[in-house]
């Protein structure tokens, strides 16, 4: 949290230290309303006024006080800090043809606070691992927002990566493309979130572009992207599996009725890409939805993080 409280002015990180509630995943400011700290099972209401200069102040400080230098992820609607932590941003949008180029009159902010968890994908290794050939099996893990996926996914890859002893599984060279920098939360070339001995991670590039210069110059035996969701995307994942490397992928879907009516992602399905697919539903149990073999939804669930 300190990590986070450093941003906010003095009475309001003091008046949140004394509220805190336990492992806070989410802190929403907006304009003129009280602060609200959420995690897994709460929220708590914090009563300060935040005006629309406050949160300029904290705008600023994110940016290192150059909001012109990080004008391109907040017209992406976010900003990551040092630690893998991600502030969503909301505002008055401009556009010019077609796309954001800028957010005026900022008028919330998001901080999803980043944590590791160790060993929270033991249940979900079992329907990712390959036992028979030491690999995995191309998985696509999906949720709603905010139901722990990359928290998850970052365990998944320490223990492919590490390998696991416990089921005489050998660590695999891993390649991830971390776009937002939340997966390995790399400071000045050094990963702050520990995701194994095998893993070779390239930040801050499109996935499409990253999946593709990590299989021509590291040789990755399983490729990661998190938050999947573009026809480019597509392309890239596509181009790896048909190149022999296994793939570990998120997105956001809340059934496999709805991966089937998101045209993009039923691409993968349909053309027999993927494997496994993963649900994490609103409680964070997970259900194994949809193997490539049976094709055909399986009913068993198992709790993680």
């Amino acid at each position: 949290m300190d990590e986070i409280l450093k941003y906010f002015p003095e009475q309001l990180a003091n008046k949140i230290k004394i509220n805190q509630i336990e492992n806070p995943e989410e802190i929403r400011i907006r304009t003129h309303k009280p602060v609200i700290i959420k995690n897994a099972k709460t929220e708590q209401i914090i009563e300060y006024e935040m005006s629309t200069e406050t949160i300029l102040q904290i705008l600023q400080k994110i940016c290192d006080n150059s909001i012109y230098s990080y004008q391109n992820q907040i017209c992406e609607g976010f900003v990551t800090l040092k630690g893998g932590h991600r502030v969503g941003i909301t505002g008055s949008s401009v556009i010019k043809e077609g796309k954001v180029t800028n957010l005026n009159y900022i008028s919330s902010l998001n901080f999803r606070i980043s944590r590791q968890i160790y060993n929270c994908s033991l249940a979900a290794l079992d329907y990712v691992l390959n036992p028979y050939n030491n690999s995995i099996y191309t998985t696509l893990i999906v949720s709603p927002p905010g139901l722990g996926k990359t928290t998850l996914l970052k365990d998944l890859i320490r223990q492919i990566s590490n390998g696991v002893a416990q089921r005489n599984f050998k660590g695999l060279t891993v390649g991830v493309v971390d776009e937002r920098g939340e997966i390995a939360a790399i400071d000045k070339g050094i990963p702050q979130n520990d995701l194994g001995i095998r893993t070779d991670i390239m930040d801050n590039i499109p996935k499409a572009v990253g999946m593709k210069m990590l299989i021509r110059s590291m040789s990755p035996k399983v490729i990661v992207a998190d938050e999947i969701g573009s026809k480019q995307d597509i392309e890239a994942i596509e181009y790896a599996i048909t190149s022999g490397v296994k793939g570990l992928f998120t997105a956001h879907a809340g059934s496999l009725e709805e991966i089937k009516q998101n045209p993009i992602l039923n691409t993968l399905v349909i053309g027999n890409k993927i494997e496994r697919i993963l649900l994490l539903d609103d409680k964070r149990q997970i259900q194994l939805i949809y193997e490539k073999e049976n094709k055909r939804k399986i009913m068993w669930e198992e709790k993680v993080c």
